[in-house]
């Protein structure tokens, strides 16, 4: 297994650490993930799943658990509000997994209802008896991603994470929000600065990173072990890429949407690099979905609006998504609409 994301360190000054592709619904399934692994991120984590589906043998649920050789480590991310079917479910994915990661962060109300995600910090001696049951069932590291608190009362992260660790958690993450204010206001660094410097085990900070200036004042302000993207990687997986080069961690003309220009990409509208990158990451996405899962009607639907949102014209992909039934013209015709417009 490889040991990268358990490492601490002293204040930031500089050096590269890991970036993660958040565990998102309808988002991190596989192909998407060694996208992202080839635009930089270096750490990425299954959808969340749910435990009672896949003790279960649940076919759909199990199938969000497929990995790849190129993926490594391959880490599930499983969520419930069951002590049993988290302990079965953790069981049954260690053979497979180098870490399984708890989600205590989904605000999902399908999620809360069942008393799991996020809403299980409103009962932190459930959730942290949990992780110590489960890290005692299985030999691989379990790790566990949260928020702030339910957002009822004082916020609860700091302590929660003080206990995961004594139970043997070996990597926290935590997203600057409670589960109350869901996707709203500005996320908190400052508690996720206070929880870096209570533990000894890595933490990693989640919310509010969409760029190069945020990953560096997030860096500044927390110390994190690593940083994690969740959102601001929906349809861009190349913002990986985009902070690296961004923080001086690799060079521009090492990205391939970069390359295939041949020193021409400078002379690119900001639009046209907009569209040239996506459109790498597109087709790379299609490649690697016929390389692994197939194409899914569904699935590409998803996943060509999120490519396009913010582009010009974008708005005709959702029509182009519903008038072509077939998946291969569906993918080539994304792939045409992100043709750069133009050079200069």
């Amino acid at each position: 297994m490889s040991n990268v994301g358990f490492d601490t360190y002293e204040p930031w000054s500089g050096e590269q650490r890991p970036l993660y592709l958040a565990p998102m619904a309808g988002v991190s399934d596989l192909p998407y993930r060694l996208l992202a692994k080839e635009c930089g991120a270096d750490i990425t984590i299954t959808e969340f799943t749910n435990s009672t589906a896949l003790s279960r043998e649940a076919t759909a649920s199990w199938r969000k658990m497929e990995s790849d050789p190129r993926e490594q480590p391959f880490i599930p991310q499983i969520f419930g509000g069951e002590m049993e079917d988290m302990v079965k479910a953790a069981t049954m994915l260690q053979e497979s997994a180098d870490v399984i990661d708890l989600n205590f962060g989904c605000p999902a109300p399908k999620v809360t209802s069942i008393c799991a995600g996020a809403a299980l910090m409103g009962e932190p001696q459930r959730l942290v008896t949990m992780v110590e049951n489960i890290v005692g069932a299985v030999d691989v590291p379990v790790t566990a991603k949260m928020r702030l608190g339910t957002g009822q009362g004082p916020n609860n992260a700091v302590n929660i994470c003080r206990s995961l660790e004594k139970v043997g958690a070996q990597r926290l993450c935590i997203h600057g929000r409670t589960l109350r204010q869901r996707y709203s206001g500005i996320a908190d660094w400052e508690t996720i600065q206070t929880a870096v410097n209570a533990v000894d085990v890595p933490v990693v900070a989640n919310g509010d990173i969409t760029d190069a200036k945020s990953a560096r004042l997030c860096l500044e302000q927390t110390n994190a072990s690593g940083l994690m993207v969740g959102r601001a990687a929906i349809g861009r997986p190349d913002v990986f890429a985009q902070i690296k080069v961004g923080l001086g961690w690799m060079e521009k003309e090492e990205l391939p949407w970069v390359s295939q220009y041949e020193g021409e990409w400078d002379t690119l509208s900001e639009t046209s690099k907009a569209f040239a990158s996506r459109r790498w990451c597109w087709d790379r996405y299609i490649t690697l979905c016929r390389e692994t899962t197939g194409l899914a009607k569904q699935t590409m639907q998803r996943h060509a609006i999120a490519f396009s949102k913010g582009l010009p014209g974008a708005r005709s992909v959702r029509t182009l998504m519903h008038e072509l039934t077939d998946v291969n013209e569906s993918a080539q015709a994304i792939s045409e609409f992100l043709k750069p417009i133009s050079k200069g």
